[in-house]
């Protein structure tokens, strides 16, 4: 099987999976339901490719539990945190903005958009779908370090953030301990830090250097647009959480500034 025949059968995979969200999403009025299946997607993609290629290497294995692993866990975690509640105040904010248009707009930018970044970041999943590399060596083992690094970081975060949410003690007050004490998104640095991991077990098939499209995607998306940007700008209008940004690494995890002295 060759990339290209890969690839569109993820591109339809993505395609189907993703009109069937945006139709879910209308009957429930809850576009944020696109949160939820953006794990379940990449397991989509994973699985299919996976009994399309019609191999089984140790390699194929290796990354596409990896995939599972955190696709799962992240599915899991968005059900059980938006589970009654409705729909995010993001997206229930767009579809007030783009008034008698939402429809549209919510298709093409939330849906299609988000199926378009699917397909590049699972371009390693593909590839390793796709080639044969032989044995496991020394850049796999290296790529599960790294995604183990990243996978402790974003399930810590996560754990840390939602332990320290349901303390009424800590209502209207900023998180700043545990990882949180060291960047203002764990969690975003270990989804993409994962990613990056996947890229280093690609390294040793066949082309396996176009995985990059991968990681650079995702890491882009995370921290220059839809992930980090959004929620600094909400977080900024509260005045404990600018002090907090002004001590602490907005992504990659570096020791706290210390607070300014004021001479006397």
């Amino acid at each position: 099987m060759s990339f290209v025949s890969t690839f569109l059968v993820s591109f339809v995979t993505v395609v189907v999976f993703f009109n069937c969200l945006f139709i879910a999403a209308l009957k429930r009025r809850d576009n944020s339901i696109v949160d939820i299946g953006w794990g379940i997607g990449f397991i989509l993609v994973t699985l299919v490719t996976f009994v399309r290629s019609g191999t089984a290497e140790p390699r194929q294995f290796l990354a596409g539990a990896l995939v599972l692993v955190w696709g799962l866990r992240l599915a899991i975690r968005i059900y059980r945190r938006n589970r009654g509640k409705g729909e995010d105040f993001r997206y229930k904010k767009w579809r007030e903005d783009w008034g008698e248009h939402w429809r549209r707009h919510a298709y093409l930018f939330v849906f299609v958009g988000q199926g378009a970044m699917m397909l590049l970041i699972t371009i390693p999943i593909m590839l390793v779908n796709t080639y044969v590399g032989g044995a496991l060596g020394w850049l796999d083992a290296a790529g599960v370090l790294v995604w183990l690094l990243g996978f402790y970081f974003e399930a810590t975060g996560d754990h840390q953030l939602d332990r320290f949410l349901k303390d009424p003690a800590n209502r209207g007050k900023v998180i700043d301990t545990g990882l949180w004490r060291y960047t203002r998104h764990p969690n975003y640095f270990g989804e993409v830090t994962q990613w990056w991991g996947i890229y280093l077990i690609v390294l040793s098939v066949p082309w396996g250097w176009l995985g990059i499209i991968g990681p650079v995607t995702i890491t882009v998306l995370i921290v220059a647009y839809s992930g980090i940007p959004l929620l600094e700008k909400t977080m900024m209008k509260n005045p404990a959480y600018v002090e907090y940004a002004q001590r602490t690494s907005v992504f990659f995890p570096l020791p706290p500034k210390k607070p300014l002295q004021l001479e006397q």
